[in-house]
């Protein structure tokens, strides 16, 4: 068997999943970063498939960008003229071909967490 990718995003701040937040997945090699996949979150916050599927999984160093600016902004989120949160990257490594690793976003306004999740 194969690893994977999954993530989500959960608004802590309203306490509901986060939908319609655009995420990009890079894979980084010798200090470059190279756009592997793009989705968004559906209603449950997640996406529908792993963002990185069995078929394409590749130990290494990878980073997510969860754009969430707008997501903020457009419930009310931002606090002010500026947010104070915008483009999160969140840069981590699988060593493992047969895990799956699930690296989800905990969001509010002034801040976020993410941990390996299952």
């Amino acid at each position: 068997m194969s690893g994977y990718l999954t993530t989500h995003i959960l608004d802590t701040a309203r306490g509901l999943p986060a939908e319609g937040i655009n995420i990009a997945l890079f894979k980084i090699e010798n200090g470059e970063r190279q756009k592997i996949a793009e989705t968004v979150t559906n209603s449950d916050g997640r996406t529908n498939a792993p963002i990185l599927p069995a078929e394409a999984f590749e130990v290494g160093q990878y980073e997510l960008v969860f754009f969430c600016g707008e997501y903020l902004e457009n419930h009310g989120l931002t606090g002010g003229n500026l947010k104070f949160l915008d483009d999160i990257p969140i840069r981590f490594g699988m060593d493992d071909p047969a895990a799956h690793y699930h690296v989800p976003l905990l969001l509010s306004p002034y801040g976020y967490s993410t941990y390996r999740g299952s």
